[in-house]
């Protein structure tokens, strides 16, 4: 206790305290539609597009930021329109823009400055890494994210389990399956500040299926995923501070180590 009390004596683990549990908290609440609704990798592939376009906001000398969310909204909406009006499967369009975006940001990165510090920051985390004007901008768009899938609840709850359904019954599912891929495009560029492009889809993924291991029920599997997220994030920045290693590899081994002990409980239970 008393190392966590020094801890929060230094302002930059506060920002990133604050920041991370509010991204953690908007990761789990989505991720549990994410899961359901096999758009799992999506956060994988918009994260592979933050950083493409990460890496032209900095040969440009723009605020990564700026550029990074509306390129990832923009993404979303092309993503989503790729799966629903082609040929084209879901796993395979992420794929596309995986690979497509990671070898543009690399192509740029080679071409300007090389894999400088500030990008490798954002590539694999750094808790270092985030300004001022970064804290606040994380902190507003991350109470946008919650209040908005709050408000949306019903309508994402009703198109994650059937969404024929819901269409009949009058539910724009287009709408709010864009709804849930711009607030999940959000969550992405906040969260690859402390996590990096390569590890922050682990922290909508992992929360979800740790949860679904412990209740059946939409709204508990919800709870339990905000609480496992967020309690896996402070012990894994506490961690990372007391052995000096990387945040986004802590936090992601630690959901691990959980997703897997709760797995082979549930393997024990059902013999």
């Amino acid at each position: 206790m008393e190392q966590f009390i020094r801890m929060l004596q230094y302002p930059f683990l506060v920002n990133a305290i604050v920041v991370g549990v509010l991204v953690a908290l908007c990761a789990s609440l989505l991720g549990v539609s994410l899961v359901l609704k096999r758009y799992s990798m999506i956060g994988d592939g918009l994260s592979h597009i933050g950083f493409a376009s990460l890496a032209i906001a900095y040969a440009l000398n723009i605020a990564p930021l700026s550029v990074a969310i509306p390129v990832c909204l923009v993404a979303a909406f092309l993503l989503l329109r790729l799966t629903e009006n082609s040929k084209i499967q879901g796993d395979a369009a992420t794929a596309i823009l995986c690979s497509g975006s990671l070898a543009i940001g690399v192509m740029t990165i080679s071409l300007t400055r090389g894999m400088n510090t500030d990008v490798c920051n954002y590539m694999f985390g750094s808790i270092l890494a985030m300004s001022r004007s970064d804290v606040f901008l994380s902190i507003g768009l991350s109470i946008i994210v919650i209040l908005l899938y709050i408000f949306c609840y019903h309508k994402i709850f009703s198109i994650t389990f059937d969404a024929d359904f819901a269409t009949a019954t009058g539910v724009k599912t287009s709408f709010y399956n864009m709804i849930l891929a711009l607030l999940t495009s959000i969550t992405v560029v906040l969260g690859m500040r402390m996590m990096g492009a390569l590890l922050i889809s682990s922290l909508i993924v992992f929360p979800s299926l740790s949860a679904m291991r412990i209740s059946k029920r939409f709204f508990a599997v919800i709870c339990l995923s905000a609480i496992i997220s967020v309690v896996c994030f402070v012990i894994g920045i506490y961690f990372s501070f007391i052995h000096n290693t990387p945040p986004g590899a802590s936090i992601v081994i630690l959901n691990m180590i959980l997703f897997s002990s709760l797995w082979i409980l549930e393997k024990a239970r059902s013999k």
